[in-house]
C-alpha cells in the first residue's frame, strides 16, 4: 500500500506554479478578483513545494519549528492525563527570522501518545525530511492548505478566532475522544503559530489526514448535507487532478457499508450531538472511496477487534456498548477506515472551530433572504447536526 500510495504522488503532483512565471495583475479590482479565481480553477490540485515556490520559505520555517517543537515533547512526555496549565501553555521558540509558538503543547502530545503516534515519526514526517505538498481546492475558504510530504498529515491556516474556539474546547474534545475511542472526528494534534520577523501573528494547526493512505482512492467527498453552492464541476475523465467534490455531485450514489451501516449512524449521532452542544456548525463529512482487494474483503481477511488502539492506557468508564466500539481494519489510519463489502471508506468530521455567534446568525438571516426555500450551510447547531445525519442515513445502504 505505501509503495502504491508513493507512486500515486508521482502521477499528481505537478510543480509549482509560481515557479514558471509571475502573477498577472490586473488595474480593475474587479476583473483582478475573477482574474485570481479563474487562475485558482487552472491551479486545482497538488503541488509540491519547491524551491521557487511562493511558500517554499515559509514552509521551510514551519517545518524547522516543528521540529524544534516536536523536540522539546519528546525530552519532557507526558506523564498523565493534561492538567489546566498543559491546556493553558504557550512555548514560543525563537529561530532566526522567525519565532513558532505551541499552543497547549503538553495536551496534544498527550492525545498523541494515547493514538499510538510515535513522537519520532511526526517529527520525521512534519520536520525538514521532504517538502509540504500545497493543497488548492473549490473551498471558498481564505486558509491555506498544506499535507506533510507522505500526506499523512494535514495542515491548515486558521483565523485568531478560530483558534481560541479551538483550544476552548479542546478539554472537552480529549473528553470525546476518550468516551468514544472510534469517534470519527479528525484528530486535531497541534496548534501553532508562526511570527516572520516582526510581522503579524499567523496561525495553524496539524491533524491527521483522513484520506492516508491515498494511493488507491478513486473519490473524494466533503459533505455538509445542503445544497447551496455544494456543486464542484468533474476532473475529465482520466485526468489525474486531486479534486473534492460536494453534495450535489453525490447525488444518486450510495455508500454500502453492509452490517458497518448500523455503527455510522450511531457514531454520527454521537459525534454531531458533541458538536451541537459545543454550539459549532458548518464542519464538512470528509469521504472517500476505494475498491477493497480480493484478500481485504471479508470479515475473515485484514479486520481484527481493536477496543483500545486509538487511546492507548485510558480506561473509560462507560459500557463497550455506550463507546460505540467497532471493528478496525488492520493498517495505517484505521480510525477514519469503514470497510463495506466491496468498497472501502474514508470518514471523518473536519473544520470544528465554527462557532454559532452573532456573525454567523446575521449570515443566516441574509442567506434565508437570499435562498429561500433552499438548504443553505449556515444554520443553527441543532438543525446542522440533525441534517447532516439524515443525509448520512439517506445515502447510505
Amino acid at each position: 500500500m505505501l509503495n502504491a500510495s508513493c507512486a500515486f504522488c508521482h502521477q499528481v503532483l505537478a510543480p509549482s506554479p509560481e515557479a514558471g512565471g509571475k502573477v498577472i495583475t490586473s488595474r480593475s479590482g474587479r476583473r483582478g478578483l475573477l482574474w485570481r479565481l479563474r487562475d485558482k480553477q487552472l491551479r486545482l490540485g497538488l503541488f509540491e513545494i519547491s524551491p521557487g515556490h511562493e511558500l517554499h520559505r515559509l514552509t521551510c520555517m514551519m517545518q524547522a519549528g516543528l521540529w524544534a517543537a516536536t523536540q522539546v515533547s519528546m525530552d519532557h512526555p507526558p506523564r498523565g492525563l493534561p492538567t489546566e496549565d498543559d491546556f493553558s501553555e504557550v512555548l514560543t521558540q525563537v529561530h532566526k527570522g522567525f519565532e513558532l509558538g505551541t499552543l497547549a503543547g503538553p495536551a496534544f502530545a498527550w492525545l498523541r501518545h494515547t493514538l499510538g503516534l510515535a513522537e519520532e515519526d511526526y517529527q520525521a514526517a512534519l520536520g525538514p525530511g521532504g517538502p509540504y505538498l500545497q493543497f488548492l481546492s473549490t473551498s471558498k475558504s481564505s486558509a491555506s492548505f498544506f499535507l506533510s510530504h507522505d500526506q499523512r498529515f494535514f495542515l491548515k491556516t486558521q483565523r485568531r478566532r478560530e483558534v481560541r474556539a479551538l483550544l476552548a474546547h479542546l478539554p472537552r474534545y480529549l473528553q470525546h475522544l476518550q468516551r468514544h475511542p472510534h469517534s470519527l472526528l479528525a484528530r486535531l494534534l497541534g496548534v501553532h503559530s508562526l511570527r516572520v520577523a516582526r510581522g503579524k501573528k499567523k496561525y495553524f494547526i496539524i491533524m491527521q489526514s483522513v484520506f492516508y493512505p491515498a494511493g488507491l482512492i478513486a473519490e473524494r467527498y466533503d459533505i455538509k448535507g445542503c445544497e447551496v453552492s455544494r456543486w464542484v464541476e468533474p476532473a475529465p475523465e482520466g485526468s489525474p487532478l486531486v479534486l473534492v467534490l460536494k453534495d450535489l455531485n453525490f447525488q444518486g450514489k450510495t455508500i454500502d457499508l453492509g452490517p458497518q451501516r448500523s455503527w455510522l449512524l450511531r457514531q454520527m449521532e454521537l459525534d454531531t450531538a458533541f458538536l451541537r452542544d459545543l454550539n459549532l456548525l458548518d464542519y464538512s463529512l470528509l469521504m472517500a472511496s476505494q475498491h477493497l482487494q480480493e484478500d481485504e474483503r471479508g470479515p475473515g481477511g485484514s479486520l481484527i477487534f481493536r477496543t483500545a488502539r486509538s487511546v492507548q492506557g485510558v480506561q473509560s468508564l462507560d459500557e463497550p456498548g455506550a463507546q460505540n466500539l467497532r471493528l478496525l481494519p488492520d493498517g495505517p489510519n484505521a480510525l477514519h477506515i469503514l470497510d463495506g463489502p466491496e468498497q472501502r471508506y474514508f470518514l471523518g468530521l473536519v473544520d470544528l472551530a465554527t462557532v454559532y455567534g452573532l456573525r454567523k446568525r446575521l449570515e443566516y438571516l441574509w442567506k434565508a433572504l437570499r435562498y429561500p426555500n433552499r438548504a443553505f450551510s449556515t444554520v443553527s447547531p441543532a438543525l446542522y447536526a440533525r441534517r447532516l445525519c439524515q443525509w448520512v442515513e439517506a445515502h447510505t445502504e
